[in-house]
């Protein structure tokens, strides 16, 4: 019976070090790489172009915990879709109280630098009408 459990010290003496290195290393792994988005996006210029949004979609992500309490936690993130004039997309997060406020179809101004989204400020209705020759009445 000593030998069984000499032999489990000696797995765990061995494979908990790996496993405590592997999860560190993941750690670390993904610190880098949103210090090198961050840094990514910092040397990109700050964009305002013309654009239209044409998808909104949400995440929706359940976190339970088992304690005495059986807590849980629900975590929602909130994504745009935009398009602009040469026809390319790009997808942002944004957060919730945007999300609210926007909807597909809506036109105006994007700001963003590289991945990281600033603002959409949208043109007023009386100007899209018109611009698009939707502002003529007929008489």
């Amino acid at each position: 019976m000593g030998s069984g459990s000499e032999w489990m010290f000696d797995f765990f003496g061995s494979v908990m070090p790996i496993f405590f290195i592997v999860v560190i290393g993941i750690i670390i792994l993904s610190a880098g790489k949103g210090i090198l988005q961050w840094s990514q996006n910092n040397r990109q210029p700050l964009l305002t172009v013309d654009s239209k949004i044409v998808s909104k979609r949400t995440e929706v992500k359940h976190t339970h915990h088992t304690d005495e309490a059986m807590s849980s936690r629900t975590r929602t993130t909130y994504y745009l879709t935009f398009e602009v004039e040469s026809g390319d997309r790009m997808e942002f997060v944004v957060n919730g109280e945007e999300f609210g406020m926007c909807a597909e179809g809506d036109e105006g101004l994007l700001r963003f630098q590289g991945t990281r989204y600033y603002s959409f400020v949208r043109h007023p209705k009386s100007n899209r009408d018109t611009v698009r020759g939707y502002g003529h009445h007929k008489t």
